[in-house]
């Protein structure tokens, strides 16, 4: 196998850390607008659990990104 295909399969296959982020973000927000629509009182206190999730889950997205940029670009 060529280096070059490599690196682009390598690419591909880091990317599916994005994905990975896709679907825990919908899983944090479906999860909180479940717990929202049954306890609606404590929603606001969740609220800010809500984001820390979000920001952790998408950082795992932007670091699969970068391992894939790193691949095709610096490697």
């Amino acid at each position: 196998m060529e280096a070059e295909a490599a690196k682009y399969i390598g690419a591909g296959l880091a990317c599916l850390g994005m994905l990975g982020a896709a679907v825990g973000v919908g899983n944090i927000f479906g999860s909180f607008l479940q717990g929202a629509m049954r306890n609606p009182a404590a929603a606001q206190a969740q609220f800010g659990n809500l984001i820390f999730g979000f920001a952790v889950t998408e950082a795992m997205g932007i670091f699969s990104l970068l391992i894939a940029l790193l691949l095709l670009f610096a490697v």
